[in-house]
């Protein structure tokens, strides 16, 4: 019986020093986690407060002299191709009509039109990202490739009347590097009356809101912009002007 009661009391002592020591560590945790809390607010009291706005953290990421350089390249890229294709379609339209003889109007149209494509896609890509300079050389690249083949084919708004008086009978593959620039502009012209008029009818509680979602948007503009290269392709087009 003595044996017992000491074993018992052993056992108790054992359990209050267990006891014991875990309230020490839970008190030393707290403690811890109380000067780390303490340093966090002193530090976070220590930052420098700013008053800027947003407006006033997009005023100091603005670059000016980037920005003239970027539109100059774009006034560049609008008429020094558009000029040389057209000094060349007009003052060397042999050597001209010898390379692109070669090819036949649908070819000619589909890489009229495939330029254009990227030129704005490198534009609606370069309003979306706005931070990232990428797309706005992708777009000037374009512009310069769209322009070049717009001076060599002489494109203006009567353009199968001056085709015909430089290059004669090879006039219809001149017309069809027009038509397949034509039919990009159209089809970006489709695609934004379509998404305008989803943004004004459709609800934004209707399932159909999915439709104004990026994603949604591009797929719709490549949509548009294949069934007007088709329309040219396959319309008639290239064999009526």
């Amino acid at each position: 019986m003595v044996d017992r009661a000491h074993e018992s009391e052993a056992n108790s002592t054992a359990e209050s020093a267990g006891s014991d020591a875990n309230s020490v560590a839970e008190s030393a945790s707290v403690a811890e986690s109380v000067e780390r809390s303490d340093e966090l607010f002193e530090s976070a009291a220590n930052l420098p407060q700013s008053d800027l706005s947003l407006a006033d953290v997009e005023k100091r990421r603005f670059r000016p002299l980037a920005w003239i350089g970027f539109f100059a390249l774009v006034l560049a890229a609008v008429v020094l191709p558009y000029w040389l294709g057209r000094d060349l379609a007009i003052g060397h339209t042999g050597e001209v009509l010898a390379r692109i003889t070669a090819f036949e109007p649908r070819g000619i149209a589909l890489v009229s039109w495939a330029v254009t494509l990227v030129a704005l896609v490198g534009l609606g890509m370069s309003v979306v990202q706005t931070r990232t300079w990428v797309w706005r050389f992708v777009f000037v690249a374009g512009l310069a490739a769209e322009q070049f083949i717009s001076g060599l084919c002489l494109l203006r708004s009567n353009f199968w009347y001056v085709t015909y008086v430089v290059y004669g009978r090879y006039a219809q593959l001149a017309n069809a590097g027009n038509l397949g620039i034509i039919a990009a502009g159209a089809g970006v012209a489709v695609f934004a009356v379509l998404f305008v008029s989803i943004l004004v009818l459709i609800r934004k509680d209707s399932p159909l809101n999915v439709l104004t979602r990026s994603w949604a948007a591009f797929t719709l503009f490549f949509a548009v912009e294949l069934v007007a290269l088709l329309v040219v392709l396959f319309g008639g087009l290239l064999t009526t002007v």
